[in-house]
């Protein structure tokens, strides 16, 4: 009876899988010690077969095949696995920005270069030295779109209203030949250019739509290049000691233990990481802000900002502009004799007919002069390639703890609960997973995180996401932010952004794609006051009153009213100057 009791104890501790302490304690390391040297250690310190475990801190303390020293080593060992899953798993972050950076940074620097190339060939074919002695004035303006797209704190408004300003002095003299011009006597005409409006609607036409493109191109490439280094900042994170303790309770206890090859469940593994990353994970709303504005800002791009017919437009653009100069240059003039005076016949007296023959008629293009895009890239193709790595980027930070589970070196299968380490031991693991974020991670049964007291470098990178998401936001709007406040009705400003032109939209023909659009009340400016000109000895660093006639800062400006009993030429350079 005693002997079958015996035998019937035995058989249920076999099949228990209980051992006796001298049967725990006489099993073998070998597998462990394998591991252990396979990862670059020396096996110096380690035991042939298990220990008793009362001098391990981390994992439990149980018959073990780990020294003091190898726990020590393998808690390192974990902290630098996992910043190593941190890296792998954002390199596709850091490679799209940084590629789709440099890709969209060249390919607008080469737009604007040739831009400004196809400009230059083509008015010096057709204007001849009329072009190229005054290609300051167009060197001038495309420096200014360099700059700005580059960062430089510039307003495009202002940009614009200077090249129409310093071109109509250009063009009327030319128009008018048989006068002679001082210097005070163009920057009365130049100054009033909005009102007199020598070009027709082509200058807030080019603006608008060149402003749309340029805000959009510059907050995108912007937006990239802050990615790359946002991502290149969070991802150099460091592990708390807590979070250590985790890490290691949870890849390599099992190794301790003396079963190398069994994994985390993947429940510990989520709770683990969510401890862990907490965090990182508070980036989460914002992050997935500036994904979506970085994706409608690129869409734009190849749509109502499009950046490549912005640029071909420049030429064309201001080409029609000067024809539309030419073609009403008598009622202009005739405006401007009434307001800035009578000018002084040139010495060398010629009638404006006399003059055509000396020089080429101003005209428009055809589609075969229009200026080329840059060789060997499309804007839709570029955005398309940006869209499709935008889209996983949503969620990245939240669901890094996810990512890095499903890896199957990392934890086991989701299926595999009931043969996997629960953290003490093989089998199922019964803690619930833990939400998302800081606050979350109050009840984590494996990392203790302080709720209180958040990351100071992940909370200065929420506040970089939104001053970033911000810009791109009124970016989509064709809004330059760092000039919202002082310009009104331009395309850095605001109240223009609204406006389609079909040459806005490719692939569409005379009518742009179907829109809301509220009306507007037009918006009057008044005169705008020149920009202080550079003293550098030309004709554009005179200072005011050197001759000709003066038009000073304070006389009265010239209403539309004004303009309307004119009966004839004469009766215009009888009466006193209306902008004096």
């Amino acid at each position: 009876m005693d002997t079958r009791l015996l035998v019937w104890l035995c058989t249920i501790a076999a099949l228990s899988g209980t051992r006796s302490p001298a049967a725990a304690a006489g099993r073998s390391c070998a597998d462990t010690r394998q591991v252990y040297s396979e990862k670059g250690y020396s096996t110096s310190t380690a035991p042939v077969t298990q220990i008793s475990g009362e001098h391990l801190r981390l994992c439990p303390q149980d018959y073990t095949c780990c020294s003091s020293q190898m726990e020590e080593t393998l808690s390192l060992q974990s902290e630098r696995d996992f910043l190593k899953a941190i890296e792998d798993n954002s390199q596709f972050l850091l490679t799209t920005f940084t590629q789709r950076h440099r890709r969209f940074d060249e390919f607008f620097r080469e737009l604007i270069d040739l831009s400004e190339k196809s400009m230059n060939q083509m008015f010096t074919k057709t204007y001849g030295r009329l072009f190229t002695q005054n290609t300051h004035v167009f060197q001038e303006l495309f420096v200014e779109l360099r700059r700005y797209y580059s960062g430089g704190s510039v307003s495009l408004t202002e940009v614009f209203s200077d090249f129409w300003s310093g071109l109509v002095e250009r063009v009327f003299s030319l128009v008018n030949p048989q006068y002679q011009f001082s210097d005070d006597y163009l920057e009365c005409v130049s100054k009033h250019t909005e009102q007199l409006q020598p070009f027709g609607d082509v200058p807030r036409k080019l603006r608008v739509q060149v402003s749309r493109a340029f805000i959009g191109a510059r907050a995108l490439s912007q937006g990239l290049a802050f990615g790359r280094d946002m991502v290149n900042t969070a991802k150099k994170l460091t592990a708390d000691s807590e979070c250590v303790r985790g890490l290691m309770r949870q890849w390599y206890c099992p190794l301790c233990r003396g079963l190398p090859f069994l994994r985390p469940c993947h429940s510990l593994c989520l709770n683990v990481m969510k401890g862990c990353l907490a965090n990182q994970a508070e980036l989460d709303t914002e992050w997935n802000n500036f994904i979506d504005a970085l994706y409608v800002v690129s869409e734009k791009l190849e749509g109502p900002f499009n950046f490549e017919l912005a640029a071909d437009s420049i030429s064309v653009k201001v080409s029609e502009a000067i024809m539309h100069m030419q073609e009403n240059s008598v009622s202009i003039s005739r405006k401007v004799f009434q307001g800035c005076g009578n000018p002084s016949p040139a010495r060398n007296k010629r009638s404006p007919s006399e003059s055509e023959g000396n020089r080429k008629p101003f005209r428009t293009y055809t589609p075969e002069e229009k200026p080329t895009t840059a060789a060997g890239t499309n804007l839709d193709r570029l955005v398309t390639e940006l869209k499709e790595r935008l889209r996983p980027m949503r969620s990245f930070w939240v669901s890094l703890p996810h990512t890095i589970c499903n890896d199957e070196r990392m934890a086991a299968d989701v299926t595999n609960e009931d043969r996997c380490w629960n953290g003490q031991t093989r089998g199922r693991y019964l803690p619930d997973v833990t939400g998302n974020g800081l606050a979350s991670q109050i009840n984590n049964p494996e990392v203790e995180v302080d709720i209180a007291r958040p990351d100071v470098k992940v909370k200065q990178l929420i506040v970089d996401l939104k001053v970033v998401t911000n810009k791109l936001k009124h970016a989509e709007r064709g809004q330059d932010i760092n000039f919202i406040d002082s310009e009104e009705g331009s395309g850095s400003g605001g109240g223009d952004h609204d406006e389609r032109y079909s040459d806005d939209w490719p692939g569409y023909g005379p009518q742009s794609p179907p829109y809301s659009k509220t009306p507007r009340n037009p918006i009057s400016n008044p005169a705008k006051p020149p920009r202080g000109r550079e003293r550098n000895g030309s004709k554009w660093s005179r200072n005011n009153g050197q001759g000709g006639v003066k038009a000073s800062a304070t006389s009265p400006h010239l209403h539309t009213s004004s303009l309307v009993p004119l009966l004839s030429l004469q009766f215009v350079i009888t009466v006193s100057p209306l902008w004096r």
